[in-house]
Formats: C-alpha cells, structure tokens, sequence
C-alpha cells in the first residue's frame, strides 16, 4: 500500500509498504482524510526528540522511518477475531494517543499521561494515517454517526485537544475570553469556548490572514499584537477588568506575558501550546492578580463527547479547513505549503 514515511529532517517519502497482520484485537481502516498537524510540521523539520529516532519507542517498539499521521478518520474494512466493539463497514475516528493501561495514571483515567508513554501518538510513534490502510487496536477507534462526515471525522483528534484545554480553564457561560495563537488549535478553541457559553472571545494572532479566517466565525474580535495593543484593547472593552480566561496557543514569550497582562483578578491562565524555549513567569504579576496558572495536554475520556459536539453543530471544527490535497501531494502541498503560507489552517489529506 502507499505511505508517506518520515526518514529524517525534511526527508518525507511516499513509497510502498507493506501492512502489519491484524491481530486478534485489531481492526484494519480504510482511510479517508488525515489532517497534517502542527506537530507533525515539527517532525518533518525537526524529528529529534519528538519521534524514536536512534531507539524504539517502549510501547509500540518502533522507530523511524514511521509513517506519519495521527489526525485521521475512515472506514473498517476487516477486523480481528476478538473484535466486540466494532464491525466492518463502521465509519470511525482514531484516538491516537498511545498508552501501556497498567500504570498508577492508565489505572486511574489519566491514560494521556502514560508514565511509559511520554506523550507518544501513533503517527509519530508508531505509523499512523497518511496511507491507504491502518491497522490499529479497537480500542483506540470510534464509530461516529451518520450526519458525521468523513473530513469532520479527521478533526476529532484536534478539537478534543481544544475542548480538553477549555474544560481545564474552566471556561463557563458568560465568560470572556483570550486565545492567543490562531492556528487550526487556537481556531478550534476559539469553538470551544464558545460552545461552553463564552460571550467574548478575542483571538490575536501576527498572521492578517489567520486572523480574517477566525473573523469569520461570525462572534470573534480579532486582534494583531503589530498593530494594536492587544491588552489596551481588552481593558477598554472590560471597564478595566480583562479576560476571565486565557488560553496560550502559540507557545512563544510574548503571548505567554500578554494572557497574564489581559487576565482579570483571580482569573485563569491555560497552557495548551507546546514552547520551543521554556517561557519566563512575571511571579509578581501572578501573584498580586491570584493567578491561576494552569496546562493541558492532549485529551482523555473525551472523544465521545467531541463527537457528538461536532456531529450536533455546536462546534463547527471543519470551518478551519482551508485546503484539501492527496497523498502524492503532501509534501509539497501540504507540510512546505503549511510552513511557508500563513493562509492556510487545516489541511486535509486524502489516501486516495
């Protein structure tokens, strides 16, 4: 079958592979669409440190090349002999994050944080959906239902990150809020805390186009750092009082300090972006608003109520895609075009 496979920095395949056996707990998935990820545009620049490059991951006993891909949907075609929760012809969604299910946080729900995992994924740990088939663990794939599309599918994985890092903010109705950072995860949060009852939202962003697509959505204020002040514009819509929640999406210095300036007293600040260089906290300024300084990562004991938000409307998450492409295309329509035009949010991918 075809896949692309990541071999080294910018070093991205599409060759023929062969398939892995299906196992007595596995299913094999067509796929459909999988949407390129900013950590995938990582891996392809900088593999070191996020993929198993020199040893085999504990878990999925791989290294690379992988194939890559983790934000992906399809359709079974077979399943394994011990298979109960799924049969062919289902249309799923893959949850990717890999996990052993023995250690003290498996045991107690908290399988996102997998001592023995390190945050792996399959995709970038193990090979994931940028083919024509997958072959994957049942209990990593969920059926969705039929007034789902098959590219709404593939935004699954992206907005339970979201909706994961609004539910720790604890974003409630009527609050304000901040997202800094309008990639396809800034975006999709910005959905999110909508849905939870967010009246406000600002979006900043340095990238015009990133911000005109985030105006879109019909209820966000948009706000460029290099032409406005983006706290002195929240103070004066606030009476002075600022956000009730902020949510770093960007993972730079800049933005980390700006949801601090723009918080309210007492309010929330959430981490969701990955930092490059680990970013310096202004204590004092923590301290005398009572900040809280909260992360998020990734997503657990969600999928099924991500689903159903999209699937019902209430977060729109295909609004963020801005391109479609095949697999022969995907590196230079997709991780070059992603890393060298700020126009484009979300790209989907199709096997076919």
């Amino acid at each position: 079958m075809k896949a692309a496979r990541i071999y080294g920095a910018k070093d991205v395949r599409v060759e023929d592979v062969e398939l892995k056996e299906i196992g007595a707990k596995d299913v094999k998935v067509e796929v459909a669409w999988t949407g390129i990820c900013g950590s995938d545009l990582h891996a392809y620049s900088h593999p070191e440190g996020l993929l198993p490059t020199d040893e085999v991951h504990p878990l999925s006993n791989r290294k690379m090349p992988l194939t890559l891909g983790h934000e992906f949907s399809g359709t079974i075609t077979e399943v394994g002999k011990d298979v109960t929760s799924l049969k062919v012809g289902d249309r799923v969604c893959i949850e990717p994050n890999l996990r052993c299910g023995k250690c003290k946080e498996c045991r107690e729900g908290n399988y996102h944080l997998c001592r023995h995992s390190g945050a792996a994924f399959i995709g970038l740990a193990d090979d994931g959906g940028f083919a024509e088939y997958c072959v994957l663990d049942e209990k990593h794939v969920y059926q969705i239902p039929d007034n789902m599309s098959l590219e709404q599918a593939a935004l699954v994985e992206p907005t339970a990150v979201t909706h994961r890092g609004v539910e720790v903010a604890g974003v409630k109705a009527g609050d304000k809020v901040l997202v800094t950072g309008a990639g396809p995860i800034g975006l999709l949060t910005a959905l999110c805390a909508r849905a939870a009852g967010a009246t406000d939202v600002y979006v900043s962003d340095v990238a015009e186009e990133r911000l005109e697509l985030a105006k879109s959505f019909g209820f966000v204020t948009p706000l460029n750092p290099t032409k406005e002040d983006v706290v002195a514009r929240i103070m004066k819509d606030t009476n002075n009082t600022g956000v009730d929640v902020a949510i770093e999406c960007a993972g730079v210095q800049a933005t980390f300090d700006t949801c601090l300036e723009a918080l309210k007293i007492t309010g929330t600040v959430c981490l969701v972006a990955l930092f490059t260089d680990n970013p310096k906290l202004s204590a004092f300024q923590a301290l005398i608003k009572e900040a809280t300084i909260k992360s998020s990562l990734a997503y657990a004991n969600s999928y099924d109520r991500v689903i159903d938000l999209i699937a019902s409307g209430q977060v729109p998450a295909e609004k963020v895609i801005t391109n479609k492409i095949v697999l022969d295309d995907v590196v230079e329509d997709g991780f070059e075009l992603l890393l060298n035009d700020k126009s484009q949010s979300k790209i989907l991918v199709s096997a076919k």
